[in-house]
Formats: C-alpha cells, structure tokens, sequence
C-alpha cells in the first residue's frame, strides 16, 4: 500500500464520514432559512437547534456505520505501515 493509496482512502473515507452530517446539516439550515422567511421569524437559536437536531438523528441512525468505515481504515493504515516507511 504506498502513501498515496492511503491519502485516497483517507479522503473517500473523509468524504462518506462527513457527507451525510454535512447534508442533514444543510437541508435542515435551508428548510428552517425559508419557514424563517415566509414567517419572517429572525430567531438564531432556533436554526441551530433544528440543525444540532438533525446531526444528532443521522448520527444516531448512521453512527455504527459512520464508526465502522473509519475503523476500517485505521485497520488499513496501521497493517500497511511497513510498506509506507520503507
């Protein structure tokens, strides 16, 4: 396995970690913007409690396979060591 095999896996592994957290972040920040704006309610705290919600649900739903995938790939780094550092 050579180094750049490894920074690969380390951003795929990056990208479906952090994706489905990003997203629900996103879609629940947009949905709550314009209930905001059609109601023309400016409270701050409210969007950050729909979205701190909505994180904790996908980690909730999705934790084990979120923690499964980078237990994965810690397992990758540390059995290709020896072919990194030679």
């Amino acid at each position: 396995m050579d180094p750049l095999r490894l920074a690969i896996d380390a951003l795929t592994t990056l990208a479906m970690v952090a994706g489905p957290l990003l997203v629900a972040s996103l879609v629940s920040g947009v949905a709550i913007g314009i209930a905001q704006t059609v109601t023309q309610i400016n409270e701050q705290s409210l969007s950050f409690l729909v979205k701190v919600v909505a994180v904790a649900a996908v980690l909730v739903g999705l934790g084990s396979a979120l923690a499964g995938s980078m237990v994965t790939y810690t397992r990758r780094c540390f059995t290709g060591i020896e072919h990194v550092v030679r």
